[in-house]
């Protein structure tokens, strides 16, 4: 199910009003995606082990939207530009029927804050439609992305849902759901960087950040695909670049920013999100 993104939320054009305030080394420049996929790897959701009946209905539904074409029309529209769903708590804790989801809210177009403030995205709007279903109160908890797969491990949540990829280490603390959506990781640089010129393949994109050095940076989001292909991880059977920085970020966003303030060289991050803060960054 690869998308072509041709719309902005404005939380990241909020977001990065915000980010460019702070101290840069260097006046804001605009970013450019390489479109060229590094990685390959299907999103799920996580629940826990010992909620089979969970599993089992998610793993239904989405098999039912999919067949009648809604899942991809839901999807399409967070890229289109038409998707108007938006969702908000309707308590300031989770109640005893809700239909808990963990997520962070950072990473349009599948979960983020709109411009009221109000959650939307993908996963959002996915979640709640499950919550219908089930005959439950959505109650969306925004955390760390590192931290998703402990609290849907420890009861906390219900559910997980935050573009998660699946590996071995997390199949042992969670079950996973039938995948909804393939992505891919890619490199961002700034507008003007010739690093990468003529490189049209993953291996040729890797031949040239092996030959980079420790002063070379990459930003990535901590605990994601990315983070672990630069740095190296076996789970993933990702070697990384040894011989440059890794640097780990809170949210894609603030790696995206740093970048075009010149404080490191390049990002690397989920195709779709990288199109859409890039896009913001430049406008």
């Amino acid at each position: 199910m690869k998308k072509t993104l041709i719309t902005l939320i404005s939380f990241i054009a909020a977001a990065a009003t915000a980010f460019s305030l702070s101290a840069c080394t260097k006046p804001a420049q605009k970013v450019k995606v390489l479109e060229i996929e590094l990685t390959a790897e299907d999103y799920s959701f996580a629940v826990n082990k010992g909620n089979t009946e969970l599993l089992g209905n998610v793993n239904s539904y989405l098999a039912e939207w999919e067949a009648d074409g809604s899942l991809d029309a839901l999807i399409n529209s967070y890229f289109d530009g038409t998707a108007t769903f938006s969702y908000e708590n309707k308590t300031a804790t989770a109640q005893a029927n809700d239909f808990v989801v963990a997520t962070n809210a950072f990473f349009p177009p599948f979960e983020y804050y709109n411009e009221d403030g109000k959650f939307s995205g993908v996963d959002i709007e996915i979640a709640y439609n499950i919550a219908q279903k089930l005959n439950k109160t959505l109650f969306v908890k925004d955390m760390d992305f590192g931290a998703v797969i402990e609290d849907v491990q420890n009861g906390d949540s219900d559910i997980a849902m935050a573009g998660l990829t699946v590996t071995e280490a997390r199949l042992l603390q969670v079950d996973f759901a039938t995948s909804y959506y393939t992505s891919a990781q890619v490199i961002t640089v700034l507008e003007g960087d010739t690093t990468f010129e003529g490189c049209t393949t993953a291996a040729e994109i890797e031949e040239v950040l092996k030959k980079q050095s420790s002063s070379y940076v990459i930003g990535t989001q901590t605990g994601t695909t990315g983070y672990m292909y630069s740095a190296g991880d076996a789970d993933f059977e990702y070697d990384g670049f040894t011989n440059l920085t890794t640097k780990a970020y809170d949210t894609g966003a603030l790696a995206m920013q740093d970048l075009s303030n010149g404080k490191i060289n390049a990002v690397i991050l989920d195709l779709e999100p990288s199109k859409m803060i890039a896009k913001s960054i430049n406008k």
